[in-house]
């Protein structure tokens, strides 16, 4: 079984290897690129098999949660560092979703990227991503989790840049190479909060294992001294709590570090699924389970992370209300879903965290595939005012988006009501009235916006050029994946029954009993698991969010599915708050105001116009006049006349021999 942990990572890292050196090669033969993508598929859908053996080996206990040491990647004196993987119930289930979702998304890339001069570049791009993602995820310490973490960082950098020389529209962004480093360089603020987390985890508990981490926090806090022997200080251990979430705020889009996500659009469609359904923005939420015992150790870092959460769950939905780019919709509805997941972990209810995780995984790649697939069928046009009436040329298309809206909206029995009820619930028994109150606020956005996405796309009049534009189905490589991922969007949410509605049936929560041996510390500190108990309000919450997501569904409909050419819209009604929304509450504008233009201005000032033309030029030009001037001098010695070189040899001869007597 050990082989087969070696592999899961290992064998995208050989995609992406073979595909790096040999792929320009493949270009020669007739069949290269589905040579190419057939190999990069391959390379992500064997560790899927592989992570479903081992998963179905430990549901048995025939294989045991454990470390897997690979070797010693760092020695300095005390300071050691393995490469090793950590196999248990989390990592694994974090694996399953990368690597089967990630599957489907290089089957669908095949179709999608068909014709694009950089196919193979594109399938090794996304090969060395899976092998970040898998490290980040599988990791037994900080420093391999946080390989993992720039690595990707990396990776969706050479993805959302992949076609550079595009136009983009973004605020302040012309292309998408700017886009591709506004996510860099916005990540790489949060990056910093996590290495410095770790520098000081390492100083308290001398070592950076998590398994070490995690039980030496939790005896410090009993014991009120850490291993060192120095005063426990619980405002030690929420500055660390502090620094991971500032990690996890830029990696998975939170408040206020959420700006690079909308215009991580600019990559293909593809990419878009791969950052947004189950790989690079769950980061954060990985990260924040697998260290759960320092934050429960922490109520005021608690406290921080639902608030963020909520907030940004609440400000990104309604920003997805007036959007027009098919896609953007799509990716402010990310960063609303993940501020529900941040919520939920802010109250402790991790495992309705990483459910939503699961959940949202399903029908988020199908939303994005499927915006690709009309994106596709449109011949690129992205904004939805100019599409309408497409049901009929795009079938499959259109009914596994409509499915996947369904299960993002928390309809019964789809996937999302599941995951997002048991987080509601959590949120009003362990946070407060006021946090599940905004929740369903942002619940109903989700459910407007969706179906506002949907009617103006597949429903009503057409409102595109039929002379240029001929829409139609995408190949069987694309749909293929929506069908598997609509009917996950369907049937994964029975994987989390809430007990309010199991207990009755005496159907169990098979999620949370597979999480419980990984987040049972956080819970014994945290003092409450997630919500067993079976009140008449439960019932009555669940009811009403059933009831918000009808009423924005309705709502929508009500407003967007008109069989007229200009369907009325949010605009028409609501302008000075459509300005508002539209304007993303001048937030980028902000940054840009107060952060980036006056950085600009100094550097320009400062560095360009100062240090750089008065100081190092100034400097180099003066060096250069004076070797000039040097120069000149000894030019004028060498005057070619015989009688001027006799008589410095005569001049130098005495003066020698001058030296020599008085010495």
């Amino acid at each position: 079984m050990k082989t087969l942990v070696y592999l899961i990572p290992a064998l995208p890292l050989v995609g992406f290897v073979l595909l790096g050196f040999f792929g320009a090669k493949l270009s020669y033969f007739e069949k290269g690129k589905t040579i190419a993508g057939a190999l990069a598929s391959a390379m992500v859908g064997l560790p899927f098999l592989f992570a479903c053996i081992l998963f179905t080996q430990m549901a048995s206990g025939a294989f045991l949660p454990q470390t897997v040491k690979l070797f010693t990647w760092i020695q300095a004196g005390d300071f050691s560092v393995d490469l090793a993987y950590k196999i248990d119930q989390l990592s694994l289930l974090f694996t399953l979703i990368i690597t089967g979702v990630g599957f489907l998304i290089h089957i669908y890339s095949i179709g999608y990227m068909a014709h694009d001069e950089g196919f193979t570049r594109f399938f090794t791009y996304l090969n060395l991503f899976i092998f970040m993602m898998l490290n980040l995820v599988l990791a037994d310490n900080y420093v391999v989790t946080f390989l993992g973490w720039e690595g990707v960082g990396l990776a969706s950098f050479l993805l959302i840049g992949f076609w550079y020389d595009r136009e983009f529209t973004g605020t302040n962004i012309a292309f998408t190479g700017d886009a591709a480093k506004k996510a860099f360089i916005v990540n790489r603020i949060g990056d910093f909060g996590m290495l410095i987390a770790m520098f000081i985890l390492y100083v308290l508990f001398g070592s950076l294992r998590f398994d070490d981490v995690n039980a030496a926090a939790i005896a410090s806090s009993v014991k009120g001294v850490f291993p060192g022997g120095s005063a426990y200080s619980a405002g030690l251990i929420t500055a660390v709590a502090l620094l991971l979430f500032l990690g996890c705020t830029g990696k998975s889009a939170q408040a206020p570090l959420f700006v690079w996500l909308p215009d991580a659009m600019a990559g293909p469609t593809p990419v878009s699924a791969l950052i947004h359904a189950a790989t690079m923005v769950t980061s954060g939420i990985f990260l924040i389970a697998r260290t759960a015992p320092i934050f429960a150790l922490s109520h005021d870092a608690m406290n921080i992370v639902a608030i963020v959460g909520v907030a940004t769950a609440l400000l990104a939905a309604t920003m997805g209300l007036v959007q027009n780019d098919i896609k953007k919709v799509l990716a402010y509805s990310t960063v609303s879903q993940l501020g529900f997941m941040f919520a939920a972990l802010g109250v402790g209810a991790y495992t309705a965290a990483v459910f939503h995780v699961m959940t949202h995984a399903f029908f988020k790649a199908c939303l994005f595939l499927g915006s690709g697939s009309v994106i596709h069928g449109m011949h690129e046009e992205q904004d939805i005012q100019k599409m309408g009436g497409l049901s009929k040329y795009m079938p499959i298309t259109h009914r596994t988006f409509l499915i996947a809206s369904i299960a993002i909206a928390g309809i019964f029995p789809f996937a999302g009501f599941f995951s997002k009820d048991e987080i509601l619930w959590n949120v009003f028994s362990h946070g407060s009235p006021v946090m599940w109150a905004l929740l369903v606020v942002a619940a109903f956005c989700t459910a407007f916006y969706m179906f506002r996405l949907v009617h103006l796309t597949f429903n009503g009049a057409e409102r595109f050029d039929a002379h240029h534009v001929h829409p139609h189905e995408s190949p069987a490589t694309m749909t293929i994946p929506l069908i598997i991922l609509a009917v996950l969007s369907v049937v994964g949410g029975f994987l989390g029954i809430p007990h309010a509605l199991g207990a009755p049936m005496h159907i169990g929560n098979w999620i949370e009993h597979w999480l419980a041996p990984v987040l049972e510390p956080a819970h014994k500190v945290l003092a409450h698991g997630e919500s067993h108990e079976i009140h008449a309000i439960e019932y009555v919450l669940m009811a009403v969010s059933l009831g918000i997501a009808i009423a924005g569904i309705v709502l929508a409909r009500a407003w967007y599915n008109s069989a007229s050419d200009a369907p009325v819209s949010f605009a028409n009604r609501m302008k000075g708050l459509y300005n508002l929304l539209w304007n993303k509450y001048f937030i980028d504008e902000l940054y840009y105001g107060l952060i980036v233009n006056p950085l600009h201005k100094i550097a320009d000032v400062v560095f360009s116009k100062g240090a750089e033309t008065y100081g190092i030029d100034n400097v180099v030009n003066r060096s250069g006049s004076v070797v000039t001037a040097l120069a000149e001098i000894f030019r004028r010695t060498q005057s070619g006349i015989v009688q001027n070189y006799a008589l410095l040899m005569v001049v130098g001869i005495i003066a020698v021999m001058a030296w020599l007597l008085l010495a």
